[in-house]
């Protein structure tokens, strides 16, 4: 039975990866949750019910498979879920290097997805928050680290990036033109258990345990702020429960990483400890779209969310690895 102080909030994406986690932890703490995906085939759509199989074991969870994009379908799902009073958007085409091969969904899941959220929000009566995802790969080529929410952020280097900046802006125009909250998180590099396939965790793992090279870009001259799930998700709840004000000029904005960047070469490193495993490594040059470097710097997410990382890389890659053993089926 859910509490007193239990809310409705919808869950964008909640088949993907940190939807899933987001979504989970709600239900654990007795909220009631709406969740939407497409259970588009970018990656294992297996993987994506699997994830699904875990929420609907809980009773206040409820799943509509929709386009975030498709305005009358969210509509009517909305009218009958009322009332919802937060939203958590994390529905999004992902993946820097797809958007080079395939641009069309970024547009439309990204852009006009977040559009009909807006929208959506816009018009409902009681409304308290949003909560949206944007992304490290926003700062493009910005030559200071650690990146700072202040730091400019006009020159992204893929289409992934851009569609998230123009969230951001989009959002900033409703947050002037309407007043209601909203919050967007530009989150580092997360990596864990459920994790997509196409990230280079799962698909280093896989190679290392069969035996097969990985690819190694930039000659492995790389660094992420490589952020833990768990972390992730408390990053954005504390966020979605902070007590919303639309009195600032701007909406707020904040970075959510580990705050201790790694090397890829260290990455690889801990990933071989705990595979017990050397791997064979193929270096490349620089791939289009990739930004050499990532370092966040998370003072304002501390102060304002008490946000504080608590993985390290050595931990998270640790617990991947064990859940991994016990999941290969969905890299098949």
């Amino acid at each position: 039975m859910t509490s007193a102080l239990s809310k409705k909030i919808l869950v964008t994406g909640a088949a993907g990866f940190i939807g899933f986690h987001v979504a989970k932890r709600l239900l654990e703490e007795g909220h009631t949750v709406v969740g939407v995906d497409n259970l588009n085939s970018y990656y294992s759509v297996q993987l994506k019910k699997d994830r699904l199989k875990q929420l609907e074991s809980f009773e206040f969870f409820q799943f509509y498979c929709l386009d975030v994009a498709d305005h009358q379908a969210m509509e009517k799902m909305w009218q009958q879920e009322k009332p919802i009073t937060h939203v958590v958007h994390l529905a999004a085409q992902a993946g820097v290097r797809y958007s080079l091969i395939d641009p069309y969904p970024y547009v439309h899941s990204n852009v006009t997805g977040f559009m009909v959220m807006l929208e959506q929000c816009r018009y409902q009566e009681n409304f308290e928050h949003l909560v949206y995802a944007s992304t490290s790969s926003v700062y493009g080529l910005n030559p200071s680290l650690p990146f700072k929410e202040s730091d400019p952020v006009e020159h992204p280097i893929s289409l992934y990036a851009a569609t998230k900046r123009a969230n951001e802006l989009m959002a900033q125009s409703y947050y002037h033109l309407y007043r209601y909250p909203i919050t967007g998180l530009r989150l580092f590099t997360v990596y864990g258990p459920w994790g997509r396939p196409d990230m280079s965790l799962f698909k280093f793992t896989k190679a290392i345990l069969a035996g097969e090279t990985i690819d190694v870009y930039n000659h492995g001259q790389m660094s992420r702020d490589y952020t833990y799930i768990s972390d992730i998700v408390d990053g954005i709840l504390a966020a979605l429960w902070r007590p919303a004000s639309v009195e600032p000029r701007e909406h707020p904005l904040y970075n959510l990483g580990n705050d201790q960047k790694q090397s890829l070469m260290t990455f690889i490193e801990a990933l071989e400890e705990a595979l017990g495993r050397k791997a064979n490594k193929n270096f490349l040059p620089l791939q289009p779209g990739d930004i050499v470097e990532t370092s966040s710097d998370i003072q304002k997410a501390k102060v304002e969310l008490g946000y504080c990382p608590k993985v390290d890389i050595h931990q998270g890659i640790a617990e991947f690895v064990e859940w991994y053993k016990t999941h290969t089926i969905y890299l098949k």
